[in-house]
């Protein structure tokens, strides 16, 4: 990675410095460990996400692709009345934080920005998944143990008025 501070930038900017050499770090294992290069990766360092995408011509499939599944058009009524939280990864999402425990978030629970609702688990690792903003959980859309695709929609959220 090349760096792109300058030498009197460097005191400064070093939380943040360290902060992407862990993205970096972060996403150089996660690729190493995988067979096929994934559609989409983020990752979340404290303040700092990075989301890469790749296109299918950068993709190395080892196998035939699978037909690509039509996306379920959401009615406009849903859209309109709330956002989303997405799976920040590939894995399995998980809405306890182990087998038996109650939920991290249910529906009708009000959350706050950065509040954990659920778990994604990717390679042996479990990736935190948080509330983008403040709101309440209007549906729990991914089942507990269920395989999840980045950005997949997770739970339906109705923002709180500012």
């Amino acid at each position: 990675m090349t760096s792109l501070l300058e030498p009197a930038q460097s005191d400064r900017s070093a939380p943040l410095a360290e902060a992407l050499d862990e993205v970096r770090r972060s996403a150089q294992s996660l690729l190493a460990d995988l067979g096929d290069r994934p559609r989409a990766l983020r990752i979340r360092a404290g303040d700092v996400v990075v989301e890469m995408e790749w296109t299918e011509q950068q993709r190395a499939v080892a196998a035939a692709p699978a037909e690509p599944r039509p996306a379920e058009p959401k009615p406009a009524e849903e859209t309109a009345k709330g956002s989303e939280i997405r799976a920040p990864i590939v894995g399995t999402f998980y809405r306890a934080a182990e087998p038996g425990a109650a939920p991290f978030v249910s529906e009708g629970d009000q959350v706050q920005r950065g509040q954990q609702v659920g778990i994604v688990e990717a390679m042996k690792l479990m990736i935190p998944v948080e509330a983008e903003a403040d709101g309440r959980i209007v549906a729990a859309i991914a089942a507990d143990g269920a395989p999840v695709e980045f950005g997949e929609p997770l739970f339906r959220i109705e923002p709180s008025a500012a």
